[in-house]
């Protein structure tokens, strides 16, 4: 059986996938991308800390230009209407010297910078595929695609998505939840500016979060009762557009509704093991969890940002299972940690149990009054693990300064 050979073969072309080829290639490894065309998506991503840094270094943040929207300030505003209420607490990016946290831009603005970046790179093949079987000896990998082609590599990265084909292939289980919540998700322009201040409004049934978008444009995630989603999305666009700046209790005037709008059910998983023979999981093949805190995609990021990492440091042998020991090594915490903390923020909002709305009261009102609570808080949301030893100067250059 013939086959082609490459360094590196990622799998899915998704905004993880399509970044980790990128990385690949421009880190000077002979890499090829398997990745059907993606399907249209209206979603924003909020770049946080770390996958700036990472976006910037394979010359993705160049691309993206005045699509991207800075997050300067974001607000957490208690709207559960219960007994015990959180303080408003505001996270000003100024207060640990940055200009912004991050960006804010439409995934399907990035998904076209990346494409773009992708077409400069003469070590990056992109083959428009399925994946759909994956075989490993003890010094390569083999991947078969729908039209019977292979291609060995030294190392498989799977950026496959929720249900990847490579990790069932490979055996890795994987344990999945629900929420009794739905996501709405949609664009909005409205009459007053938002100053690149995100605000989320704390609800009983979960968070409303408004992300600035360039212009007088937002973007919104809107954590519903699945019924009342159901209910929400088939209201005609002016009414929708009513209740909308109700909830944002008006601090951007009124709003007009971009259609069409997104609904689906929230969920989670979280699989064994992040690696496999010769095989590494990156984005939501190896985590998922609801759009909550702006946690998905940085994530996934920092997936693509440790492979890549340990690749360079293990180049005569990328795949060798050592260097994805040392891959699992490095992103099992934050995955973790990153899991429960989303997961407990959720459940927090949807409890009536008195004690877990005192703790969560509690914790806010500690984050409003004590700035060296406040900016850990900060450090580590920006770069996780700086918390104590503050950010490093090479993230603060490129996640800081002013852009187009």
């Amino acid at each position: 059986m013939s086959s082609k050979r490459r360094e590196i073969v990622v799998v899915g072309g998704g905004l993880a996938g399509t970044a980790t080829a990128i990385g690949f290639a421009a880190a000077g490894f002979d890499t090829v991308l398997i990745a059907m065309e993606a399907a249209p998506d209206r979603r924003s991503t909020a770049l946080i800390g770390r996958s700036v840094a990472f976006l910037d270094e394979i010359g993705l943040m160049e691309e993206l230009g005045s699509a991207a929207e800075p997050l300067a300030v974001m607000r957490l505003i208690d709207d559960t209407g219960r007994l015990l209420r959180a303080p408003t607490v505001e996270f000003d990016a100024a207060e640990i010297g940055l200009d912004a946290f991050g960006y804010n831009v439409l995934n399907a603005d990035l998904h076209a910078a990346l494409q773009r970046r992708a077409a400069k790179l003469d070590r990056l093949e992109i083959v428009e595929d399925r994946a759909v079987g994956l075989s490993t000896t003890t010094d390569h990998a083999l991947v078969e695609l729908a039209d019977g082609g292979h291609y060995a590599a030294d190392l498989v990265v799977a950026a496959d998505g929720r249900g990847s084909p490579m990790r069932e292939t490979a055996g890795i289980t994987v344990r999945k939840w629900t929420y009794p919540q739905s996501a709405i998700v949609l664009n909005f322009d409205h009459a007053l500016p938002h100053r690149s201040v995100s605000t989320e409004f704390h609800t009983r049934s979960g968070p409303f979060t408004q992300v600035p978008l360039p212009g007088r444009r937002s973007s919104l995630v809107w954590v519903e009762e699945p019924r009342l989603a159901d209910l929400y999305v088939d209201l005609r666009a002016d009414r929708l557009a009513e209740i909308v700046e109700e909830k944002l209790h008006s601090i951007f005037g009124a709003v007009t509704i971009e259609m069409p709008i997104q609904r689906f059910p929230l969920s989670g998983a979280s699989v064994a093991r992040l690696t496999g023979e010769r095989l590494a999981l990156v984005g939501e093949a190896g985590h998922a969890f609801p759009p909550i805190g702006a946690q998905g995609l940085n994530l996934g990021l920092r997936d693509c940002e440790a492979i890549i990492s340990v690749a360079q440091d293990n180049r005569d042998d990328p795949g060798r299972a050592s260097a994805l020991r040392r891959y699992e090594a490095m992103r099992r915490g934050d995955v973790r940690s990153r899991t429960l903390g989303v997961d407990l923020l959720n459940r927090s909002l949807l409890a009536d149990f008195l004690p877990v709305q005192f703790a969560r009261t509690a914790g806010l009102a500690a984050l409003e009054a004590i700035p060296f609570l406040r900016h850990f808080a900060m450090r580590e949301g920006v770069a996780p693990g700086s918390g104590f030893v503050g950010l490093p100067r090479a993230l603060r250059e490129r996640v800081g300064r002013d852009r187009p």
